[in-house]
């Protein structure tokens, strides 16, 4: 994220929201640790900035050093491809649950997918399209699955609930 410029950490959770939300979380509790080792291994440089009535805030500055580590990492021919969803998860249990607690949850991760796409949306009005091709390509797929995913939601949901053979049959394709 900072070979796009120097940030703060509070930038860069900002920037992996709006960019990298969709398939690597990061918060606060993994980027700052992260800055730090980084720092410590001299692939990133740091600056205080004063701020009135606030703690100082650094921001980061990518260095040689890290610059060329991460070309080294993006010669990797094979990158794994992982990903983790909460929701899937429960939904595995649902068998457990009640209509109401299954609806609830199913609602939740329809409004937060929704959140997203218009995430993507307001990108259009900031300056999305001077940003690199790559960029364009993760939010096209962001974008993409989401949409997926949201309309598979939709058109299955009620077998969570009318729990019939024909059912799972049809959403595993069988």
């Amino acid at each position: 994220m900072l070979t796009n410029g120097p940030a703060s950490g509070y930038d860069l959770k900002k920037r992996f929201e709006s960019s990298f939300g969709h398939f690597f979380a990061a918060g606060y509790g993994s980027i700052y640790p992260a800055l730090a080792t980084l720092a410590r291994n001299g692939m990133v440089d740091f600056e205080e900035v004063p701020q009135e009535g606030k703690p100082d805030r650094k921001v980061y500055t990518i260095t040689d050093k890290g610059r060329d580590e991460l070309l080294q990492g993006l010669s990797n021919p094979s990158p794994t491809h992982k990903v983790r969803s909460e929701f899937l998860a429960i939904m595995c249990f649902a068998h457990l649950m009640t209509d109401a607690q299954i609806d609830t949850v199913i609602d939740h991760r329809l409004a937060a997918i929704d959140g997203f796409l218009k995430t993507l949306d307001a990108l259009a009005d900031c300056g999305f399209e001077s940003m690199p091709p790559g960029a364009h390509f993760v939010a096209g797929c962001g974008r993409h699955v989401a949409t997926a995913l949201r309309q598979y939601i939709e058109d299955n949901r009620a077998m969570l609930t009318r729990r019939d053979d024909a059912d799972v049959r049809i959403a595993i394709g069988s």
